[in-house]
């Protein structure tokens, strides 16, 4: 009876050695890699939108030259053909 138990008893500890290293190490490790990624990849998005917004306010702060009056000069006026 005592081997009996001794032989349960190790292989349940085979079964945890398994179930922690087999499963509940790699999913951790995954876990951690993958929210880097998406902190990484969040962090990127946030530097574009920032240069983009950058670069619309620099757009916006050129002024911009009136029309100059010379287009008037050039226009023909329209004749009608009969």
């Amino acid at each position: 009876m005592n081997i009996f138990r001794l032989a349960f008893e190790l292989f349940m500890l085979y079964l945890l050695y398994k179930l922690i290293f087999d499963f509940i190490i790699p999913i951790a490790t995954t876990t951690k890699k993958v929210k880097k990624q998406f902190v990484d990849m969040n962090a990127q998005m946030e530097e574009k939108m920032r240069q983009q917004r950058q670069q619309s306010t620099q757009f916006k702060a050129t002024p911009k030259t009136p029309p100059s009056s010379s287009k008037q000069d050039d226009y023909i006026d329209y004749e009608e053909v009969k």
